[in-house]
Parts: C-alpha cells; structure tokens; sequence
C-alpha cells in the first residue's frame, strides 16, 4: 500500500491558488494537512477570506491560518489587474463555514510539521514570506521536511516585471532564504506553468461536469481569461499554481532539470529575477529542480479528476 503525501499548501487565492486547493483536497494521493495564506494576489485579509471561501464551495475542512501581510522588507503589492478586487473575481462563493486558526501560518506550519508521522512537502504558490519565516523560526524542524515545492520565478522572462515573475518580485528575501535553505526545492516558473492552459477545450471538459462547483469553476477561469487578454494578450489563462502539486502528485507529468538557481537582490531593473543557470556556466552546486516541460494532458486530467471528484461529493 503506497501512503499518501502529507502537505501544506501555503497560497494567496487567486484564482489558479483556488485551483491549487481543489487538487490538494480532491487527490488520493495527497493528504492536506491544512492551508495558510499570505499576502500576495490581494490583500491578506482578501486572500484569506477567498481560501475559506474555496474550502466552503468545495466543502473542504482543514485548518486555515493566516500568515505574513507583508514582506520581510517593504510593504505588500497586490494584483487586482489579474485577480479583480476582490482576487477572486467572476463567480459568487458561499461564506466560509468555519472559522480561521488562532495560531499564526508559521505557527500552524510547525505544528502541522512537528505532529505528522511522516516527513511533510510544502506547496507555496505565493510569495515565499511564511515559508521563510517558518525556516528561519524552526531550524530544528528541517529534516521533517521532504520538499519544498513552489510556484514562482523563470528560466526567462516575468510577468510583473520584464524579469520577475511576481511571486518572488513580491519578497525576494523571502525567496533568497528558501533558495539558500539546503533543502529539496522544486521550482515550477512561468516557463512551465505558461504551459498549463486553460484553453476553450479544458473549459468545455469541466462545464461538461455540470455540477455546481464545476460551473463556478468554469466562470471564475472565464474572468481570469479576460484579465490575462486584456493584460498580458494571452488568448488563454495559465493556471499556474497547481502545476507545483501536481509534481508532487506523479513526478512524470514534468521534466526536471537539476540546476543552481538564484534571486536578484539589488538589481535596478532585475530585482526579483530568478538567475536559473541551466548550463553550468557559473559552476555552482545545483540547488533547485527546476521544471521545464509539462505534460498538459496528465495536467488536465488531473485536475478535472479532482472537480469531478470534489463536485459529486
């Protein structure tokens, strides 16, 4: 009998957070231990609100905690061109039914490590804050963790600025500690999760599903088609954040190239690019697997299994 994988989904919902959510729950390969939120594609309040908010439309029920409402150095950007105002724009979600934790994120993150009787994967899919914080807090709680998995950076360009993508551009310091911590890091940036698209065809694969949850779901991809026209004139939305997960879930739905890979710190007009050296030409130890091709059909399948799955319950 193969054991499922324990993690904890830190997130900032977002719309492809939201999706994230939905795979962790529905998958049974993975065990949610519980989620935790930073401040990224809204607002912590907001992003906090919408992952209950998710959890109530799916009927999930795991511990949420919020975490950092602003980076380790300067203040919180929000999205609201990509994610509305509320950053989960285009659908009405039911009001959460349960309430938040009372411990912080890094505080649940420790105990949720610290009470498993396995080793526990961390899926960030915004800014690294919490996850930062946790390592610095917890050194003793390292070799409990089995990877870190994030969503964030580029082998090539950004998406906030020409050559930061926004995740890590939101707490490069944050992301530095992640990348300096020794531990088993996944990195699955824009050049991969540009990959993970949901075209006409994936929206018509999950309206087919005609349940409740698949047509928010349906409607919420539909308003996140038309900010990423409108903004970036992708004529379909990437969905980033899950492609972290579904890594862990079957490491063949991606190809993985072992490399060293860096944050700009101080750059004028770089700060918050990943430096990915996919050719060894710095000669530094590789730190980072770093995912390059992704298997949109395993992807999508995945996924819908889960809407699916969530939808009939």
């Amino acid at each position: 009998m193969t054991l499922v994988t324990p993690i904890i989904l830190d997130c900032d919902p977002g719309h492809d957070d939201a999706m994230a959510i939905l795979l962790a729950a529905a998958h049974p390969s993975i065990e949610l231990l519980g989620i935790t939120t930073v401040s990224g594609n809204g607002a912590l309040e907001k992003v906090s609100y919408n992952a209950q908010r998710v959890c109530a439309l799916a009927n999930i029920v795991v511990p949420i905690a919020k975490g950092a409402a602003d980076p380790i150095a300067g203040k919180a950007s929000a999205a609201p061109t990509i994610h509305g105002v509320s950053a989960l724009d285009g659908a009405q979600l039911p009001e959460p039914t349960f309430e938040l934790s009372e411990l912080s994120a890094v505080e649940l993150i420790a105990k949720l490590v610290t009470e498993c009787d396995r080793k526990v994967t961390l899926i960030p899919t915004g800014p690294l804050t919490n996850i930062a914080m946790f390592l610095q807090a917890y050194p003793q709680l390292h070799d409990r963790i089995e990877h870190i998995s994030f969503m964030g950076g580029s082998t090539e360009r950004g998406n906030w600025t020409p050559y930061a993508e926004f995740n890590i551009w939101a707490d490069p310091e944050a992301a530095d500690i992640v990348l300096r911590s020794g531990l088993p890091l996944i990195m699955s940036g824009l050049n991969i999760t540009h990959q993970a698209l949901a075209t006409p065809q994936v929206l018509a694969r999950i309206s087919a599903l005609n349940t409740e949850l698949a047509h928010t779901i349906v409607k919420l991809l539909n308003f996140f088609a038309d900010t990423y026209r409108d903004v970036f004139a992708m004529p379909d939305p990437p969905v980033h954040d899950p492609v972290a997960l579904a890594i862990i879930i079957d490491a063949t739905v991606a190809k993985l190239v072992s490399a060293p890979v860096a944050v700009e710190l101080t750059g004028t007009l770089t700060r918050g690019a990943t430096v990915v050296d996919l050719y060894g030409n710095t000669g530094q130890q590789a730190n980072v697997e770093v995912a390059m091709e992704l298997d949109v059909e395993k992807f999508w399948d995945m996924m819908i299994s889960a809407i699916e799955t969530l939808g009939s319950r």
